[in-house]
């Protein structure tokens, strides 16, 4: 186990100590807790990759050799 030392403003120090007192636990039980909880969290990459995969899926039956001939794409555009 590892120790690490957190540097905040007395403020938020103040706040927090009540906060844990609030909850009849320790400021530093409280960081331990939060901590495995903020790594476990899907990471805003991990989601659009998630998102995207989901995404694909959901694409079925297409080939690139369904597209427009070029003289379709500009009947289309007139």
């Amino acid at each position: 186990m590892r120790n690490i030392t957190v540097s905040v403003d007395d403020e938020t120090y103040k706040m927090a100590r009540v906060a844990a007192a609030e909850r009849d636990t320790s400021l530093s039980a409280m960081v331990k807790g939060y901590l495995p909880q903020l790594v476990s969290q899907e990471s805003e990459f991990e989601r659009l990759k998630r998102e995207e995969r989901e995404v694909r899926g959901q694409i079925v039956n297409f080939t690139a050799s369904d597209r427009l001939s070029r003289e379709e794409i500009h009947a289309r555009l007139r």
